[in-house]
């Protein structure tokens, strides 16, 4: 079986998965969306782990945002985005599915490494899409990474011209999968644009 967790991201675009880690460092709690019951969303704050290749999500025993993720595992996790409103490192977003631990042995173990009370909840992230958003000059840089496509990056201007993809740098084919190498770049669609 193939997951698709942080030691893949990792190992396909290490520079980029070491950008968005040292996002998540700068600050101890983030923010977790998940789904409710309803299907609203539920938004609440998370401290997160990055250990053995895997991105971790803990939670205290009986929490709501554990029982979403128990009845439905997608969710997004946001960074802080800390004091003021300059945002010199960027925001970074994740989304994906969390898998809950539930061998009481693994669970111990991971208690013991990361010192943990018990009881808790533990989910490992299977990752779909991680997006880091930042200013480089004039331009807002949307950086994404998803399994099937690999590394992308978008630059958009403050004007009325279309964004612009870079050249991939390492890693997945520019071209992406379906389109033939050489073949013009479709601006991102859905989530990965702001």
């Amino acid at each position: 079986m193939t997951t698709d967790n942080w030691a893949v991201l990792e190992e396909r675009e290490p520079d980029f998965a070491a950008a968005v880690r040292a996002r998540f460092a700068q600050y101890p709690h983030h923010v977790l969306a998940t789904l409710r019951k309803d299907g609203s969303p539920r938004v609440c704050g998370l401290n997160v782990d990055f250990r053995g290749g895997e991105l971790w999500l803990g939670m205290m025993p009986g929490s709501m945002k554990a029982r979403d993720l128990q009845r439905d595992p997608r969710f997004a996790l946001h960074t802080n985005p800390g004091a003021g409103e300059s945002l010199p490192d960027g925001d970074v977003r994740v989304s994906g599915r969390a898998v809950e631990i539930v061998d009481p042995p693994e669970l111990h173990r991971y208690a013991e490494e990361a010192d943990t009370p018990h009881p808790f909840h533990l989910f490992r992230a299977e990752l779909t899409e991680v997006v880091h958003t930042g200013v480089e000059g004039d331009d807002l840089v949307i950086r994404s990474w998803t399994p099937a496509r690999g590394l992308r990056a978008v630059r958009r201007g403050n004007d009325d011209e279309p964004p612009r993809e870079e050249p991939a740098r390492g890693g997945a084919d520019p071209a992406g999968p379906g389109r033939a190498e050489g073949a013009p770049a479709e601006p991102p669609r859905g989530g990965s644009v702001s």
